[in-house]
């Protein structure tokens, strides 16, 4: 997939932070992109926004689909395709994070954790994988390095983020038979809105959403006989706590 101009991608979650950052990367590539949110307004706004900002007027649409529900992904991807004739990229990315001692952390907050950090992965895999079997594509999950390290107050989001490691680990060696390649994206702390944080220049020293993007291009463009499968990626030098 090294040539990226004229491939689309549907993105999960692509309304603000890292599948915002990720959409304008792909779009300054000549990438043809669909942005997902639960919320239409929210994803026609973002879509115009960043057309307005790359130049590309006619090459993103914004749709309004839930990932904790397949049916609703499914409609996504038969909008992308009605759309761009084609789905040759997916980046399952909407995410939230609940926070709570196993003691305070409510059923409520479990179930919505859970149905979008991983329920949502595996519908957007399931409602896509015979569009990306046609283009022999690229499903790509943004998990977390707390997808491999665990800490107090974090059980729910914990779950969901370990679960979203080892599930696209396998679904990768499911469909590489297909020429599909699968990996997993495992950002530390980013400066975005996730849980209630303000983006600010205080937080120069995070990984930026722009470079997630960044990483995002280099895996589409990489040579297809090599898959870097799982990419963890953290801030460089995090501030001093002296």
């Amino acid at each position: 997939m090294e040539a990226l101009k004229g491939k689309v991608a549907l993105i999960t979650g692509g309304t603000k932070g890292i599948g915002y950052g990720v959409a304008e990367a792909l779009l300054n590539k000549g990438v043809k992109v669909v942005i997902t949110s639960r919320h239409q307004d929210s994803a026609e706004s973002a879509a115009q926004e960043l057309a307005a900002k790359t130049n590309k007027l006619d090459a993103i649409i914004g749709v309004e689909a839930d990932v904790r529900r397949l049916d609703s992904q499914e409609v996504a991807v038969r909008q992308a395709v009605s759309k761009f004739g084609k789905l040759d990229i997916v980046i399952a990315n909407a995410g939230l994070g609940h926070f709570a001692s196993i003691e305070d952390l409510t059923t409520e907050q479990w179930n919505d954790t859970i149905d979008t950090n991983l329920t949502g992965v595996f519908n957007s895999i399931k409602a896509s994988v015979q569009e990306l079997k046609k283009s022999k594509g690229y499903y790509i999950t943004i998990s977390s390095l707390a997808g491999a390290n665990f800490f107090a107050s974090g059980s729910a989001y914990n779950a969901s983020k370990f679960g979203v490691t080892g599930f696209t680990q396998a679904v990768m060696l499911d469909l590489r038979q297909y020429g599909i390649k699968v990996s997993t994206i495992m950002p530390g702390s980013v400066s975005t809105h996730f849980n209630g944080n303000t983006p600010s220049d205080e937080q120069a020293w995070k990984i930026q959403i722009e470079d997630i993007g960044e990483l995002v291009i280099d895996l589409l463009k990489m040579n297809p006989r090599t898959l870097p499968s799982k990419i963890e990626v953290r801030p460089t030098t995090p501030p001093s706590k002296g």
